[in-house]
């Protein structure tokens, strides 16, 4: 792999920690009840789920894809700011 490329992986796998890390701020901070505990994933995934229309399931959906899209992004934005 040549320098560019392992500077977009770091990019891409930097990008995916603070997109888990948002994730898991917003689960915490969105529920009904505050915190980590059941009952506030439970209620932060139903949060998160009913912006979609759906309920928990779609909030586990939406915040299982957040840190692949944003790792994604600055993988790509890396690369194509140095190409």
């Amino acid at each position: 792999m040549s320098n560019s490329e392992n500077e977009a992986a770091i990019a891409g796998a930097t990008g995916a920690v603070v997109g888990t890390a948002s994730s898991i701020g917003a689960v915490a901070a969105s529920g009904t009840v505050a915190g980590l505990g059941a009952t506030g994933i439970t209620s932060g995934l139903a949060a998160i789920g009913t912006v979609a229309g759906g309920g928990m399931a779609t909030g586990l959906v939406i915040t299982a894809a957040a840190p692949l899209v944003v790792g994604v992004a600055a993988y790509g934005l890396d690369k194509w700011l140095k190409d």
